[in-house]
C-alpha cells in the first residue's frame, strides 16, 4: 500500500472531540432530570431481591465462562409429542428433513408433556423412530415420568435390536425422579428406595456403550411453577449434587458420575436474566467439582423456551417471547435449545408453528450468527454483575437445601415449596396489577382475533402411577396469562350464548385531548377481561338527555367515565347522576383517586381504575355484578 504524502493529516477520531466522561458527570445529569426524586426510583429488582442499575462500568478482569465452544452452534432439537407414533413419526422425519440436529421426545405423563406425549411402548418407539438414522449425528433428548420410565430402556433396546453401535448415539435419557416427585408432590418411594434404582439404570446405561448423559438435573420444575432464577439454580445444583451422591454410592467415580448428569434450564423473555443465568450455572457447577476435587469440566445445558410465558391469547406474540428467550439463552451458552411452539397452550401444534420454532433458532444462529463468539457477554458491567448476584444467591438457597438434608429431604419439608410459592404469590401480583406485561393477555387485547390452527389430538389421560407412600407440596406448573384468560373464556361464552359480549360504556367527556389517553387506557383495561368497550356516536354533553341515550342505545351495563381531572371536577357529578337514572349497574372513573376522591364517590363514582392498580381484581368484580341477576 503506498504511503501517505508528508502533509496529509489523519482525521482524529471522534471520542477526541469530547471531554471524558465520569460517573459523577452522568449522576449529576440524572439528579436534574430526577429533580429531588430519590435515584432509587431508576434502580429495578428482580425477584430474588437483587439489585439492577440503570448502568454499569465495565467489569474488570472478566473472562470467559467456559462452555460451548466458539464458533460450535447449539444443537437446534425439536420437540415430538405427538400421541399417535405414525404422526410423531412423519413430524420427526419431516423436521429432521428440515433442518433440526435432533429430536426432544416427550413421553405422556414427563414433566413437560402439558396433556399429550409419546406412548411409551416399545412398539411405539419402534414406530416414531423408523426411518431416523440414530448413529448419524443426531441428539435425541428424552422427557419421561414415573409412567413413561421404561421408555429409556426401550429405546436402549430398540438400538441393540437394530444392531447400532450405542457409543456411536447421541441420546440423553432424561431420568429424573426427584423432578418428578417435585411436580406430582408424591413418591411411591424413600429417597434410599430410588437412588439406587436410577444410579443403576444409569451405570447399567454407560455399560451397554451409551455416552450419556443419562440423569438430568431439571430447572424447569421451579420455572414452570412460577420460581425465580436462583430457586431454579439453587434446584438444579442440590438435584445434580444427589445424583452425584448417589451414583457415588454404587460404585462410580466421581469423575466418572459428574459425566452421566446434565442440567436443563428455562429460558424466558427477561433478555438479561436469562443469560446471565445460564453463565451462573457453568460457575455454580465449577464450584461442585472443585469441592468434590475434580478439575471443572463444561457441564451440558440443555435450554428450553418457558412454559409459563405462554399465552393463549395473541399467541404471535409468544414468537416473539421465544425469540428473546432463544437468543439469550444462546448467548449464555446452553448446548442444545428447545422452542416450544407459539400455540402449545391451545393444543397440539400444527407444521406452522412447529416450523417457526425451527426457524426462530436458524435466523439467529445463521443470519444473526450468534454461536460466532463464545461468551460474548464476558465484561460486561452489568452481566458480570448480574452474573454473580445469582451465583451468590443460589449458593445460599442451595447450602439450605443442603442443611435440609438434600433435595428429597427438603421437598418432603416442603422447604423448596414455600420459597417458590412466594415468588409464584409476588408474580401473580405484579402480573394482576398489569406491572409484569403480557402483551396481549394483560395488555393491548385483541377480542375479534381469530383463534390459531391446532391439531385434533385428544389429551393424554394417565392413570396414577404406584402406591403413594410420600406426601407433600405440589410444584404444580402455571402460566401466567391464565387469570386473564379464564375472563376472556367467559367473555367468548357468552358472545356464543346470547351473540353479544358484556360491554363498559367510555364515556368520554370534554374534548379529545382531555379524554383520548385515558379512554385508550381503559378500552385495554376492560378489553383484557373480555369485557368489550363501546364509544359514544359522538361528543358527549353533560346537560343534555342525549347522554343516558347514548348509554341505553350501547347495550351496555357498566360506564366508565374517560377525562382529565380539570373535566372531571366540573362535569363528573352531573354525568354519573345521568348515568346512575339510566341504570348503569357500576360506574368507573379512568384515572387514580387523587384530590377529588371524597366528591367523586359521593357523587356516585364507585370504582377507579389507574395504573398499578389491581386490574384482575376489579375486573374479577365487574363479571360478578354482571352476572347478578
Amino acid at each position: 500500500m503506498p504511503a501517505a504524502p508528508d502533509d496529509a493529516v489523519a482525521d482524529p477520531p471522534l471520542a477526541a472531540d469530547f471531554a471524558p466522561a465520569t460517573a459523577a458527570d452522568w449522576r449529576k445529569l440524572v439528579d436534574g432530570v430526577l429533580k429531588g426524586a430519590p435515584f432509587e426510583k431508576l434502580v429495578a429488582r428482580t425477584y430474588d431481591g437483587l439489585r439492577i442499575e440503570p448502568i454499569y462500568p465495565r467489569a474488570q478482569n472478566a473472562h470467559a465462562i467456559g462452555g460451548r465452544a466458539a464458533a460450535v452452534p447449539w444443537r437446534i432439537m425439536q420437540r415430538i409429542d405427538h400421541p399417535d407414533a405414525a404422526q410423531a413419526n412423519a413430524q420427526a422425519l419431516h423436521d429432521l428433513d428440515n433442518g433440526a440436529g435432533g429430536l426432544t421426545l416427550v413421553f405422556a405423563g414427563a414433566n413437560g408433556a402439558h396433556g399429550f406425549g409419546l406412548p411409551p411402548t416399545p412398539e411405539a418407539i419402534a414406530k416414531i423412530l423408523d426411518g431416523v438414522f440414530l448413529d448419524a449425528g443426531i441428539s435425541i433428548a428424552l422427557q419421561i415420568g414415573p409412567q413413561s420410565r421404561m421408555a429409556a430402556i426401550h429405546l436402549a433396546d430398540y438400538v441393540k435390536g437394530k444392531d447400532i453401535d450405542p457409543a456411536a448415539c447421541d441420546i440423553r435419557f432424561g431420568l429424573d425422579p426427584l423432578g418428578a416427585c417435585a411436580v406430582s408432590g408424591s413418591s411411591p418411594y424413600t429417597w434410599p428406595e430410588i437412588i439406587p434404582v436410577v444410579a443403576g439404570a444409569a451405570n447399567s446405561l454407560a455399560a451397554a456403550g451409551f455416552k450419556g448423559p443419562f440423569i438430568v438435573a431439571d430447572g424447569r420444575v421451579i420455572h414452570d411453577a412460577g420460581g425465580s432464577e436462583a430457586q431454579e439454580l439453587a434446584f438444579v445444583l442440590a438435584s445434580a449434587v444427589a445424583y452425584l451422591r448417589g451414583l457415588e454410592s454404587a460404585g462410580t467415580a466421581l469423575e466418572n458420575a459428574r459425566g452421566l448428569i446434565y442440567a436443563r434450564l428455562s429460558a424466558d423473555a427477561d433478555q438479561f436474566l436469562t443469560l446471565a443465568k445460564f453463565r451462573a450455572l457453568r460457575l455454580l457447577w465449577a464450584r461442585i467439582e472443585q469441592a468434590c476435587g475434580l478439575a471443572p469440566k463444561p457441564l451440558f445445558i440443555a435450554a428450553e423456551t418457558a412454559w409459563r410465558m405462554l399465552t393463549r391469547r395473541d399467541p404471535y406474540v409468544n414468537m416473539l417471547r421465544a425469540t428473546i428467550a432463544t437468543f439469550s439463552a444462546g448467548l449464555g451458552g446452553a448446548d442444545s435449545l428447545t422452542v416450544l411452539p407459539h400455540t402449545l397452550a391451545l393444543g397440539l401444534p400444527d407444521d406452522f408453528a412447529r416450523r417457526i420454532a425451527r426457524n426462530t433458532q436458524f435466523i439467529l444462529l445463521e443470519e444473526s450468527s450468534l454461536a460466532k463468539v463464545a461468551d460474548p457477554a464476558a465484561g460486561s458491567g452489568g452481566i458480570e454483575t448480574l452474573t454473580r448476584q445469582l451465583c451468590e444467591a443460589a449458593w445460599a438457597l442451595f447450602q439450605e437445601i443442603e442443611k435440609a438434608g438434600g433435595a428429597f429431604a427438603a421437598l418432603t419439608q416442603s422447604l423448596i415449596q414455600r420459597n417458590v410459592v412466594a415468588t409464584r404469590a409476588a408474580r401473580e401480583a405484579n402480573v394482576a396489577k398489569r406491572r409484569d406485561v403480557l402483551t396481549g393477555a394483560s395488555e393491548f387485547p385483541n377480542l375479534h382475533e381469530k383463534p390459531p390452527e391446532v391439531l385434533d389430538a385428544k389429551p393424554v389421560i394417565l392413570a396414577p402411577y404406584g402406591e403413594t407412600k410420600i406426601k407433600f407440596d405440589a410444584l404444580a406448573p402455571m402460566r401466567l396469562a391464565a387469570p386473564y384468560e379464564k375472563l376472556r373464556d367467559r367473555s367468548d361464552a357468552m358472545l356464543a350464548a346470547i351473540g353479544a359480549r358484556p360491554k363498559v360504556f367510555l364515556a368520554t367527556l370534554g374534548t379529545a385531548a382531555d379524554f383520548t389517553a385515558r379512554a385508550t387506557f381503559a378500552r385495554s383495561f376492560f378489553e383484557t377481561g373480555g369485557i368489550e368497550a363501546v364509544d359514544p356516536p359522538s361528543p358527549l354533553d353533560v346537560k343534555t338527555a342525549a347522554l343516558a341515550a347514548a348509554f341505553r342505545a350501547s347495550g351496555a351495563q357498566l360506564v366508565c367515565l374517560c377525562s382529565s381531572d380539570h373535566v372531571y371536577a366540573d362535569q363528573a357529578a352531573a354525568a354519573v347522576q345521568a348515568f346512575h337514572a339510566a341504570g348503569a349497574r357500576h360506574i368507573y372513573l379512568a384515572g387514580p383517586p387523587g384530590k377529588l376522591e371524597t366528591a367523586l364517590r359521593s357523587a356516585g363514582v364507585q370504582d377507579f381504575i389507574f395504573a398499578g392498580g389491581d386490574a384482575l381484581a376489579v375486573l374479577s368484580d365487574a363479571w360478578r355484578r354482571l352476572e347478578q341477576r
